[in-house]
């Protein structure tokens, strides 16, 4: 299996994570999006959308799109809840991550790290909808160990993608105790180092 993915990008590093606690063997291989590499006639053949992460399997077939990857990857393993409601609920939280979380904590860090833009020049919409999404996550870590439960699922590994290094984005987790509890906790069961 290859893995066409950016390592700055977390919707790739997802990917590399789940393949590394599942013990999976793959080849990364690196694509820099900044430079057009998703963009040649090769990589639009295995994807038309042009993104990373795109993973290539032995048989010829292609998967792309971030969660869709990882839900396939883990789906007989402890990372997908046994429970058909849980599992749902873990689908619920991936569905979330993507349309109210990574759209605005991915996006600022986005626009700060790689595009070298001030803070103060950051859309407030995008910084509202941000604190929005870090206060639902709180909200619900508060009263539950992880996203699913007592037990690490696909819904942890996707919000933790961008929730770790959210200051990177300009976003001050002071006031999210449980977030950092829940992040500490998620990155060591992954055998990560902490987010700087």
């Amino acid at each position: 299996m290859q893995i066409y993915g950016d390592s700055n990008s977390g919707n790739c590093l997802k990917v590399k994570w789940v393949c590394d606690k599942l013990a999976l063997p793959y080849q990364w291989i690196e694509i820099d999006t900044r430079k057009g590499e998703t963009r040649t006639p090769q990589f639009l053949k295995m994807n038309g959308a042009g993104q990373v992460p795109t993973v290539a399997f032995d048989d010829g077939r292609t998967l792309a799109q971030s969660n869709a990857i990882i839900r396939y990857l883990a789906r007989d393993s402890a990372l997908v809840p046994r429970d058909a409601f849980i599992a749902a609920k873990m689908d619920e939280w991936l569905f979330w991550e993507q349309y109210s979380h990574e759209p605005y904590i991915a996006v600022c860090r986005f626009l700060l790290v790689y595009l070298g833009r001030k803070a103060s020049e950051l859309d407030p919409e995008k910084v509202k909808r941000g604190y929005a999404a870090l206060d639902r996550m709180e909200q619900h870590l508060s009263v539950s160990r992880f996203f699913t439960g007592e037990a690490v699922s696909l819904a942890d590994v996707s919000l933790l993608a961008y929730t770790r290094v959210a200051h990177e984005g300009g976003f001050d987790l002071a006031r999210h105790a449980a977030v950092r509890r829940w992040i500490g906790e998620a990155e060591a069961f992954l055998g990560l180092a902490p987010a700087r």
